[in-house]
Parts: structure tokens; sequence; C-alpha cells
């Protein structure tokens, strides 16, 4: 479908109309720092709009529209309607249907509104930068990661839903959540307390299990994207074994559409087992470090909160993903699922910025 200008000027005041609820918000809020409170408020609606992704991804609705960045050349699916119907009498089961375009279409104007609370961020950061006492390019840092994030939404589209962009897109979302997390740190800097100068010498810890998250989420966005959640029946053993039958070269392989391998050949099972047998695997690693880290934590009496937060979402990650094993996929264990790695993600960068200065103390609330 071509795009107008037109339509994407429609399009530009959609997501302008959707961002200014969270502008007025912060403007009429009592908090002195609005700077601050829309960092905060533009954090929670990252995080809502990773749940809204995962979402339109687990109801197969990521090609509802499958042009980019309109529906069928248009601003809504209102006025794509005849194309909607026709795609879904050509094919009942595809992946077109009007209930499928709407999530679409809700989650690029989503994405579009965060990407206009970015931009004002920047626009603030820069024009109040003397006052503000930090460096406005955190900020234009971020504007550049949510447009190359708006960048991999598109070739997800247009490359019908390649695991590798899915995956990538995934990622780049959790940057963006990570990257927001660390300044609104940045922001609630308080007085320092002298019990936190241990949280400095457990920063190389805190690295490592940062990093073993994100590559425990990639294996998970790996798995999503390839549709190989039910590849192993069974807990703890994968289809009746611990060591069942698997083929890594093909389902590793980067770049490669969907269901099928590199040359082009549909993608056996033993592939997808091998998707699915590496992440579950992973995550006992994972799970094991995380909550050695958690009881390192728990000694300090002023952290022991968070400590408790990690455990308990472990714990969550724990039931969610084995509930998508033995429940057939539900679709809110999913959710959970995804959920849960952004809240990791979330207290992972919270500590490491609070490590960073064995002066600082942990910040109050926002």
């Amino acid at each position: 479908a071509r795009v107008g200008p037109t339509m994407i000027a429609q399009l530009l005041a959609i997501g302008l109309l959707i961002a200014l609820l969270p502008l007025s918000y912060v403007w009429v809020s009592g908090d002195p720092d609005k700077y601050r409170k829309l960092v905060w408020v533009t954090t929670f609606l990252v995080f809502d709009l990773i749940l809204f992704g995962s979402f339109t991804r687990l109801t197969d609705s990521g090609l509802g529209c499958p042009d980019w960045p309109g529906c069928y050349g248009t601003a809504s699916p209102i006025h794509a309607g005849e194309d909607i119907a026709a795609a879904e009498a050509a094919m009942p089961h595809g992946p077109v249907t009007e209930m499928k375009a709407w999530i679409e279409m809700l989650h690029r104007y989503f994405a579009m509104a965060v990407g206009a609370l970015i931009l004002t961020l920047t626009l603030l950061a820069w024009s109040k930068r003397h006052r503000l006492g930090h460096s406005p390019w955190a900020a234009t840092g971020l504007l550049i990661l949510v447009c190359v994030q708006g960048a991999f939404g598109a070739w997800t589209v247009t490359l019908l839903l390649m695991p590798l962009m899915v995956t990538l897109h995934l990622l780049l979302g959790m940057a963006l959540l990570a990257g927001l997390a660390w300044l609104a740190a940045e922001r609630t800097a308080a007085p320092s307390r002298p019990d936190l100068t241990p949280l400095r010498r457990m920063r190389p810890a805190l690295r490592l299990g940062f990093a073993l998250l994100v590559l425990q989420i990639a294996l998970g966005g790996w798995v999503s994207t390839n549709y190989a959640v039910l590849a192993c029946q069974g807990f703890p053993q994968c289809n009746g074994a611990w060591l069942p039958a698997m083929n890594f070269a093909d389902g590793f392989a980067l770049w490669r559409e969907l269901g099928h391998t590199a040359s082009g050949e549909l993608l056996d099972r033993e592939s997808l087992v091998a998707i699915h047998w590496t992440h579950r695997f992973f995550a006992i690693v994972v799970i094991a470090y995380l909550a050695w880290l958690a009881l390192r934590l728990a000694r300090l009496p002023s952290l022991r909160r968070f400590a408790h937060a990690i455990g308990a979402l472990l714990a969550l990650q724990f039931i969610t993903g084995l509930s998508n094993i033995v429940l057939g996929w539900p679709l809110l264990a999913a959710l959970a699922h995804n959920g849960g790695a952004a809240l990791l993600v979330l207290t992972l960068v919270w500590l490491l910025y609070r490590s960073r200065r064995e002066e600082d103390s942990w910040p109050m609330a926002a």
C-alpha cells in the first residue's frame, strides 16, 4: 500500500493525541520536578507497551495490518474495512481479521505516543539542561533508540515476522525500558546511607546477573517468535528425555523466514525442540544465579525488600514458564512471564545505578 502524507499526518495526530493524556497528567500533578515525573510516567508506559507488544504477538496480530505504518494505506482499520474483509474471506484462519487489525494498530498508536513522550523529554532535557544538572545526551540517546525501535517494528511487518527481527524488536524494547529506568534513578537520588557501601562491591556480580538475564530474555524471545513453546512436552524432562533429539544448526540459524530453515525448507520439530530446550536449560542457570544474588542483597537491611522482590519475580517466572508448558501456553501466563522479565530488568538496572557510587543511597519514591 502507498504511504501518503495525509496518512502520515493522521497517524502522527493520533499518536500526539494519545501522548497528550500523560502529558496533561504530568502538567497538573503536584510534583515540582515535572521532568522527573515525565520520566517516571514514560517508564511506566514503556513497560505497558512491552506487555501490549507481547499481547500482539501472542494473539498472532503482528500481521493484522500487513503493511506499515498504516493499515492498507489508511490510518485506521475503520477505513480499511473492505480490504480486511477481503483478506479474511480469502484466508478465514489467516493473519488478517478485524480484531487483529485493531490490536496491531492500537500497538502502533501507543508506540507513536511513547515516541512523542520521549521527544518531549529530549526537548526538555536540552532546554532545561542547566537547571536539571545532568547531561541531556541521555534523553537524546533514548530518542535515537526509540527511532531505531520504530524501524525494527516496520521490518517486523515487512519481513513477515522474521524471528530475528521480532526478537531484536523485543530486546530493543527492553533496552528502552532499561534506559528510562536508569534516567529515572538519576533523577531521584537521595542523601547517602552508610549501610549501602557493600553494594558497590557487588557491582561486578550485578553486571553478570544483568547480562545473564538479557541473554535469557533473548532466548525466550526466540522461543516465542519461533512458536516453540510447546515443542517440549512434560517437565522436567522434554518429550520423555533429558536430552531429546535436537537440531541446533537450523533452530538457531538467525537469518531465515518464520517456520523455515536458512535454505528455505520447512523447519523440523527437532529444531523447535532445540530452541525450547536451550531456553529451559539456561533458565536453571539464571534462576540459580539471581537467587544467589538475592541472598547476598538480603544481608543489607535497606535492600532486603528488593531481595524479596527478586525472589518473588523468580518464583513468578518459574510458575508462569511451567504453566506455559503444562497448560498449553495460556495467554495470561505468557503475558505474566513477559511482564516478570521486564520487572527483573527494572530491578537490576535500579541496583546497578545505585551501586555506581557508594555514597549514593536508595532513591525516594517518585
